[in-house]
């Protein structure tokens, strides 16, 4: 699995503005269904009313590439750019967790 990590920063609330049209406007959820998506959700930092955090989950590198060249894309610069909005992105590839890490986490 490949996991992103968008960070959108903008001015006067712009950052939230877009995930709220990316969400009201049916563009997350046609991403969501794309084939190789696993997670694609919106988060907000509570330390930082300018900045949204995306989380954007595919199985592999090819799921990507397809989604980069979807139709998709241009609707998500469209908004960028209607928003102003700069970014800032982490790219995650898992691995298995180690089994020592186990007793750190709580179910």
């Amino acid at each position: 699995m490949i996991a992103v990590n968008l960070y959108y920063t903008g001015q006067n609330g712009n950052a939230r503005k877009f995930a709220e049209e990316m969400e009201s406007s049916g563009t997350a959820d046609k991403i969501r269904s794309e084939k190789g998506n696993i997670r694609y959700e919106y988060f907000f930092p509570m330390n930082d009313p300018e900045t949204v955090l995306l989380i954007d989950a595919w199985t592999d590198r090819d799921a990507i590439d397809v989604h980069h060249a979807s139709p998709m894309m241009n609707t998500i610069m469209k908004l960028r750019e209607k928003y102003d909005l700069h970014m800032k992105v982490e790219r995650f590839i898992t691995d298995e967790m180690p089994e020592s890490d186990e007793g750190f986490i709580r179910s």
